[in-house]
């Protein structure tokens, strides 16, 4: 297969992890004849420190006529600490997501077997846990008209839905469970907000055409509770747009860092693939970001495009990876591997394939070659 796509550093740590990303496709385009042309391009703060603008044309153009997109992270404190910026890097990450028309941002939480113990929950209450989030990407109060007055001292920002956005959404999430373990939970704020109350009436009618598919529903405040107290007890959650931002963050803590989650951006046409992480400025150049999200969204990209076997070739790479120890420190404080060191062994690993017998583990903890 080739595939054209579109490659999207952005700020911060971006650079470094969506480096690893690519190293990952390459070695799965060598070993299974794939060809993958990369183009790379600027958005984000670099975007408006070099142009003036978070999302160029050039950026804009070239993601829309690619095959998909791998981005990397958005954001710098010089623009979040600034509260009179009128420019944000956000806004090119926001407005490419309407562009392209991704409504649809899917984000898979499941805690490896070998790290269960990272995370700060118990493990008898994650030891298990397997759900999706579907979050609505292009509606609600991140896209609705925002208002501040002259003063200063008042704002509003309006959040909107409509059936047909609630619809397009609500069937891929049924579907999904379908596939799944057939329930559905709806996640919204029904007691109070007429968005949500519309979002209910919605996803029960759809739901009536997915009958052997479970759907119940929790307000968002208890959702954000069951998720740390019983995540066993999901399958898939459907949310909107800014209740899946918060709730699927605070789903990382499931897999003991948030830099092992990543998330597809779908649209009818466009596809776009990234971690759910931040731009982790502090760490920007230091060699201690976490490349697994950026990697498994690599995974991702592969799996919309039909290649499973090639997408669970990189799964079982980075299970390797985290079985051997190899990982950063957001894992083991003693690591003495960064983040390329963690891309290199998960495309070693790629490239042999079958052969894992002839791993040298001895090599493992002093950072040297992996592969005889």
């Amino acid at each position: 297969m080739n595939l054209k796509i579109a490659v999207l550093p952005g700020d911060g740590i971006g650079p470094e992890v969506i480096a690893q990303a690519k190293k990952a496709l390459y070695a799965i385009g060598e070993v299974y004849n794939h060809e993958f042309v990369f183009e790379e391009a600027l958005m984000g703060a670099i975007a408006i420190d070099k142009t003036g603008n978070p999302l160029p044309e050039q950026t804009l153009n070239l993601c829309l006529n690619t095959d998909a997109v791998l981005f990397g992270a958005i954001g710098d404190p010089k623009y979040d600490n600034n509260p009179n910026a009128k420019v944000r890097p956000e806004q090119g990450l926001l407005k490419l997501r309407k562009e392209l028309g991704l409504f649809a941002n899917i984000r898979p939480i499941k805690p490896y077997k070998a790290l269960v113990d990272a995370s700060p929950l118990k493990r008898e209450i994650i030891e298990g846990a397997d759900f999706t989030i579907f979050r609505e990407l292009t509606g609600g109060a991140y896209f609705g008209a925002k208002t501040l007055n002259e003063e200063g001292t008042h704002a509003s920002d309006l959040c909107e839905y409509s059936e047909e956005e609630i619809t397009r959404i609500a069937h891929l999430a049924f579907k999904s469970a379908q596939n799944r373990r057939k329930k559905l939970t709806m996640v919204d704020k029904a007691n109070v907000l007429e968005t949500s109350r519309l979002w209910r009436k919605v996803v029960q009618k759809v739901g009536e055409s997915y009958p052997d598919v479970l759907l119940d529903f929790l307000f968002v405040d208890n959702a954000a509770m069951q998720i740390i107290l019983n995540p066993k007890q999901f399958d898939v959650i459907l949310t909107e747009n800014l209740f899946g931002d918060i709730l699927s963050d605070e789903a990382s803590v499931i897999t003991g860092s948030i830099g092992l989650l990543a998330s597809a951006s779908l649209g009818e046409k466009n596809a776009l693939f990234e971690p759910i992480h931040g731009s982790y400025p502090q760490a920007k150049g230091k060699n201690i970001a976490n490349p697994i999200a950026s990697i498994l969204s690599a995974a991702m990209l592969l799996e919309h495009f039909g290649l499973f076997t090639e997408a669970n070739v990189i799964y079982k790479a980075i299970e390797k990876a985290i079985e051997y120890k190899v990982v950063t420190v957001d894992l083991k404080p003693d690591s003495k591997f960064g983040t390329n060191e963690v891309g290199e062994f998960v495309s070693n690993v790629i490239f042999s394939k079958d052969d894992l017998l002839y791993f040298r583990n001895d090599n493992v903890h002093i950072g040297q070659s992996t592969i005889v």
